[in-house]
């Protein structure tokens, strides 16, 4: 295909001809650059989690408590995000011919399944609480969780302008956002306890927590996961993909039409066109892979040509893989 890099064509072990492109565009580019806003983020929020531990042993909350556990994984998860960011940025290797862009898509994946596991002991020291509520002193619990607001919140405004295009910093986002709230409804837990003495409220506010985080989770789960398999990545719709191939002159026909994400922020699209016609040239693979570019976001786009009337090629069955 058209050439903004240099790479050669490659077979199907077919007598077509392939054509690859790869340039700027749609969600092409490698990943943004989040190093420094990962590098505050995990500052902030372990400072955090020291502070808020230690509130929450001193008062006996397990609102806090279960706050600065979910606060620690959510530290780790940032790590493991910022790692996950750094790998994919790096160049391709004669083994991993696509670099490390994958490791963003593990990433997202492994911040999915830990909070989930995070959210299980959360909601297991709750109940075990409900049956038998201890003292909670409400106004250290009210300020701590405040001041979780404010680092929760300024954190998830760092990976705001991410979030959209790119799974991974999603999942830092979302993480963040989460926890917000989750520092929202213990500061109403401290003030329903200063008001009514009512220290139930504490556990059934930890299991309120969890049911947030695993709604907020729910949607990162499953993209990753998706993602993992090799899915064709959410926003792109494969029937419109075909069609748009099927309607370039000369197309006949279309078949072994694969779209995967490479990374959490990069598409790439395998095709093979049937032309009776005979090769198109350089120009029509050129102008293909700006249409994907423009219409779909898929930047790294391989076309194998193929003319008609010839052996029939082995992976032209649907289905066939």
């Amino acid at each position: 295909m058209g050439h903004d890099h240099d790479h050669h064509g490659h077979d199907h072990g077919d007598h077509g001809h392939a054509g690859h492109g790869h340039g700027p565009g749609g969600h092409v580019h490698a990943p943004a650059d989040f190093g420094r806003a990962f590098a505050i983020g995990i500052a902030l929020n372990l400072a955090f989690v020291v502070i808020e531990a230690g509130y929450g042993f001193a008062s006996d909350s397990v609102a806090l408590l279960a706050d600065a556990g979910h606060n620690l994984s959510d530290v780790l998860g940032l790590v493991v995000a910022w790692i996950a960011a750094t790998l994919a940025r790096r160049a391709p290797t004669a083994r991993y011919t696509y670099g490390l862009r994958g490791s963003s898509i593990l990433a997202a994946l492994f911040n999915a399944v830990f909070l989930l596991v995070g959210v299980g002991a959360i909601a297991w020291e709750a109940v075990q609480r409900i049956g038998t509520p201890q003292p909670v002193a409400g106004l250290t619990v009210t300020i701590v969780a405040l001041v979780g607001i404010a680092v929760n919140g300024g954190t998830a405004l760092l990976f705001a302008s991410g979030r959209r295009g790119d799974l991974n910093v999603r999942g830092a986002y979302l993480h963040m956002v989460a926890d917000a709230a989750v520092s929202a409804g213990v500061v109403v837990a401290g003030l329903v306890i200063l008001a009514t003495g009512w220290t139930w409220i504490d556990p059934i506010v930890s299991l309120v927590i969890a049911g947030i985080i695993v709604a907020s989770t729910w949607g990162l789960l499953r993209d990753s996961v998706a993602m993992s398999l090799a899915a064709v990545p959410p926003g792109i719709d494969p029937d419109a993909v075909r069609r748009c191939l099927a309607e370039r002159p000369g197309v006949a026909e279309i078949h072994d039409l694969h779209v995967w994400p490479m990374s959490t922020t990069e598409t790439a699209l395998t095709a093979h066109l049937v032309m009776p016609g005979g090769h198109p040239g350089n120009a029509f693979l050129n102008e293909c892979a700006a249409l994907l570019r423009q219409r779909f976001g898929i930047g790294h786009v391989t076309l194998q040509v193929e003319l008609a009337g010839g052996p029939a090629c082995i992976l032209a069955p649907e289905g066939v893989l």
